[in-house]
């Protein structure tokens, strides 16, 4: 098979959290729901694509990837205190999905959708973890490649589609991990959590609007 090439990819998978010895289930693929990802595409993180990218349909893998190749380590500078303030809705403090461990998306200055964890709430704060949920873990796939394939144009064109969220069936908000999702759109007077991260600045701004 050429490797140089554009590929396709359908990928079942276990993955492990083996920090200090544990083997921590993280996820698992279902029957019905692959990974997917065509090479090339920035879809898949780089080492996991690396240690793919030769296989062929029907191979196994198994191969572990430490935080610097996965999804680094935990940087101290992205776990905020944001004001309470910012998680208000119809006047009040969103209890219902502002909780400790909750996935809560966040949108920046170019109104892309990012997701914090909330650590802890306090009378006035709610600290929230920017990093990766698995940021300083490593890791451990297991898997097999259902199907791969030199990735077609039309292949090619869905995910550029998809990455550049054009895609009609694409969730803006996803709870993967079965965690409480505090973003609300529709007709119903209910809040946007809105987070402005000036990277280079170091500084911090937060905003809630309302519908």
């Amino acid at each position: 098979m050429n490797t140089t090439s554009t590929k396709y990819f359908s990928i079942s998978y276990t993955l492990y959290d083996i920090t200090n010895g544990k083997h921590k289930l993280v996820e698992k693929t279902s029957e019905d729901k692959y990974f997917e990802f065509v090479s090339g595409m920035g879809i898949a993180i780089d080492a996991f694509e690396q240690n793919v990218k030769n296989l062929n349909t029907g191979d196994s893998f198994n191969f572990t990837l430490a935080p610097a190749e996965a999804y680094g380590e935990i940087d101290e500078t992205q776990i905020l205190d944001l004001d309470k303030t910012i998680f208000v809705r119809d006047g009040k403090f969103d209890e219902e999905h502002i909780q400790e461990n909750a996935i809560v998306p966040l949108k920046n200055s170019d109104g892309n959708i990012f997701y914090g964890r909330v650590v802890s709430i306090s009378e006035d704060k709610v600290r929230m973890d920017l990093n990766h949920p698995l940021a300083g873990r490593d890791l451990l796939f297991e898997g097999k490649i259902e199907n791969t394939h030199e990735a077609t144009a039309q292949e090619i064109a869905k995910w550029a589609s998809i990455l550049a969220g054009d895609n009609e069936n694409s969730e803006e908000c996803k709870n993967e991990d079965g965690h409480h999702c505090c973003h609300h759109d529709g007709e119903t007077s209910e809040h946007h959590c809105c987070h402005h991260h000036d990277k280079d600045a170091g500084e911090h701004q937060c905003c809630c609007h309302h519908k």
